[in-house]
């Protein structure tokens, strides 16, 4: 048993040693769309800081889904965020898995590169609306008579570069329309629509993305039209963004390829194939030696038996 344990294990570390080494290779030349990606990330967040500083609170505007769903009032907000923090840290974990499982369909690093563009073309378009019009935000902290509602002048620029973290991303207040919590979670699900295996699990993320939805308007950090707008907004971004990214190889079919295929690449190889085809050529170089026909038989290479020189005895 030690045994068999042991080998198992050395075999689990030079698996995971080997995808180290090609995911290490991906990144040499993939980190700066990375970089970039995050970097985005830190100016949406900037974003969202600066259109505090613009919010003014008022009466919180009237909304189907605050009507039809029970508020869970501001000692349970918490539920929203958790359930938010499993959808994260559970998506984490999975882009992770081809280190460890056999059935690997993608490389890590191409997967958050293709994750980042989706957030990112989202977040632009967010950021273009909630500055567009500023609504009085629904959350607690965010109505009239809070002290967080309305942020005074900042002391110094430092104040505002630095986002007041993690306080400031929390008790944020302006940016509605539309969700980021609801950005997160779509290309999350949509991603493992895509790239994940399990029908099951795929089932489990379509109801966790609807839940999520429900809790956020249940515990009014968002208008119900921030949270619609969201559904449909990064649906259709996710869908033409991945038509212009190239494509990702899969793992799953014993590909040998290492970088993804693009467009262009895709549909060459596929005319030139059919080019092949088309003239009776099938790309076997192995298939195609010299034949010749000598008294209704083939030669195949020079080395033709004559069978009547044969019989003749000759």
């Amino acid at each position: 048993m030690t045994l068999y344990v042991a080998r198992e294990a050395s075999k689990l570390g030079r698996k995971v040693s080997a995808e180290i080494s090609i995911e290490i290779q991906l990144l040499l030349e993939k980190w700066k769309f990375l970089l970039a990606g995050l970097i985005c990330q830190y100016l949406h967040g900037l974003a969202a800081r600066g259109v505090h500083y613009l919010h003014r609170p008022g009466p919180v505007l009237q909304d189907l889904g605050f009507m039809i769903l029970p508020e869970l009032g501001q000692e349970r907000g918490y539920i929203s965020e958790s359930l938010f923090t499993f959808i994260f840290l559970s998506f984490l974990l999975w882009t992770f898995h081809p280190f460890v499982y056999h059935s690997k369909r993608f490389y890590t690093v191409l997967l958050w590169c293709r994750v980042l563009a989706f957030l990112v073309a989202s977040q632009i378009l967010r950021v273009v609306t909630f500055y567009s019009t500023q609504l009085p935000g629904p959350n607690y902290h965010c109505r009239e008579g809070s002290k967080l509602a309305r942020l005074p002048r900042p002391d110094s620029i430092f104040e505002v570069l630095l986002l007041n973290f993690p306080r400031g991303v929390i008790y944020g207040c302006g940016d509605l329309i539309f969700s980021s919590h609801m950005i997160f979670t779509l290309v999350f699900v949509l991603t493992y629509q895509k790239y994940g295996s399990k029908r099951i699990i795929k089932l489990l993320a379509w109801l966790t993305a609807v839940a999520q939805s429900l809790l956020i308007i249940a515990s009014r950090k968002h208008y119900t039209v921030d949270v619609v707008v969201a559904w449909y907004t990064v649906n259709l971004v996710v869908f033409f963004v991945d038509r212009k990214l190239p494509e990702m190889p899969d793992r799953s079919g014993g590909s040998a390829s290492l970088l993804p295929i693009s467009v262009k690449e895709k549909d060459g190889k596929s005319k030139e194939e059919n080019h092949k085809l088309l003239n009776g050529n099938s790309g076997d170089s192995a298939d195609w030696r010299p034949r010749t026909q000598m008294n209704g038989k083939h030669q195949e290479n020079g080395n033709h038996v004559d069978s009547e020189a044969t019989m003749n005895g000759t």
